[in-house]
């Protein structure tokens, strides 16, 4: 495609949608792009009672409905297509679609989000929204007055076996380690040994899930005896952690085990490109956090477009050759020294352009700016640093 957009959103979940409907509302030109339909993991909630404004709950679905109905109200564009990778073109990010697809940005915000890391064992995708689930808070309810097991010992598992003792008369919690070892921290397994409705089977892994059109149980192992034994259970909750959808982002952001590193700006290592949601490092995943994150995502995604157009019509008055001056008001030699710089434009004959590093943040890195007040000489493509600068 020959159209370039301002911003290309990779993903349609609840930061997706949040991003999409911030950057259109800004006038942007915006993109969606989501292998699946929108609403990511968010739309998979039964009931959520969290989120703010929906007092007695709101199915994820329909809340997500809501987000995508308003992106497009806004003027954002969603597409359905898988993401393969994206290119550097210049000062233009192209995203290539796994169909084909292509799309031009000027800037890229990453949501991809993530997906929960699944077992493989028997019976685990036949049952799969037939007893098998993922999320206590999203079928919960489902359970009540019933027996469900939890696989997993870290601080999710355990958080969530909890919270699903409200609902189901028994959680049996099955557990590699040897008695009392748990991944979580100390606070929370005291929580969760004084849960009277909390069973423990030490030492156990699961190895298949059995029923007929739903769960009736599970068959674990005891791994220092070897001995096989049936568990009855109607449903099965798996806890054993979350995979960030970024392998296509391997060698073009930078990564921490699969997250995307990013600053409080949500900035990544790549210029005008962004992380939000789950798929980023953060120390909270819920709906309320990832909206949080699209919206700032695509605040600073809309600063630094418009300070690449200042800079550009700036650059459109001096020509192929002038000076650049770095400062900002904080420093005061920076202000001390603009006439010095401005004389040094005038003893060489050519212009001038001042640039603020608080509005200019990407510009002053562009230039590998490490000091306030900074001099630069530019012709053409070759930039030279003036080094004599208040000196």
């Amino acid at each position: 495609m020959d159209a370039v957009f301002d911003t290309v959103i990779i993903g349609a979940g609840t930061a997706g949608l949040t991003a999409a409907i911030y950057s259109a509302r800004a006038k942007r030109k915006t993109l969606v792009l989501d292998r699946k339909r929108p609403g990511g993991m968010a739309s998979t909630t039964e009931r959520m009672e969290n989120y703010p404004g929906f007092p007695g709950g709101i199915h994820g679905r329909e809340l997500m409905k809501r987000f995508a109905e308003q992106a497009l109200e806004m003027g954002a564009e969603v597409v359905r297509e898988e993401v393969a990778r994206i290119e550097s073109e210049g000062d233009i990010y192209v995203i290539c679609g796994a169909k084909g697809g292509t799309w031009r940005a000027r800037s890229v915000i990453l949501a991809p989000g993530c997906e929960p890391r699944k077992l493989g064992i028997a019976g685990e995708e036949e049952f799969t929204g037939k007893g098998v689930s993922y999320c206590a808070t999203c079928d919960a309810e489902l359970y009540e007055e019933t027996s469900v097991l939890v696989i997993g010992s870290g601080d999710s598992a355990v958080e969530e076996a909890v919270y699903l003792s409200r609902f189901a008369d028994e959680v049996i919690m099955a557990v590699v380690h040897d008695e009392g070892v748990l991944d979580c921290n100390r606070s929370m397994a005291e929580e969760a040994f004084a849960n009277k409705k909390l069973k423990w089977l030490w030492n156990r892994v699961v190895v298949s899930i059995d029923g007929d059109d739903f769960v009736t149980g599970v068959t674990v192992k005891h791994l220092k005896t070897g001995e096989l034994e049936t568990v009855n259970c109607d449903g099965v909750f798996m806890f054993v952690g979350t995979v960030p959808q970024t392998k296509f982002l391997e060698g073009f952001v930078d990564l921490d085990r699969g997250f995307i590193v990013h600053n409080e700006q949500m900035e990544t290592s790549r210029t005008r490109v962004y992380a939000a949601g789950d798929s980023a490092v953060t120390v909270l995943r819920q709906v309320v956090t990832a909206a949080s994150d699209g919206a700032k995502a695509a605040f600073f995604a809309d600063r630094a477009l418009c300070e690449e157009e200042e800079y550009r019509r700036a650059l459109a008055q001096a020509g192929e050759h002038y000076l650049v001056y770095f400062y900002t008001p904080p420093v005061q030699r920076s202000l001390d020294a603009i006439p010095e710089a401005e004389a040094v434009a005038r003893k060489q004959g050519i212009p001038l352009v001042k640039l603020d590093t608080a509005r200019f943040r990407n510009v002053f890195r562009e230039f590998s700016g490490t000091e306030v007040p900074s001099l630069f000489e530019v012709t053409g493509s070759r930039v030279e640093k003036k080094e004599f600068l208040c000196s």
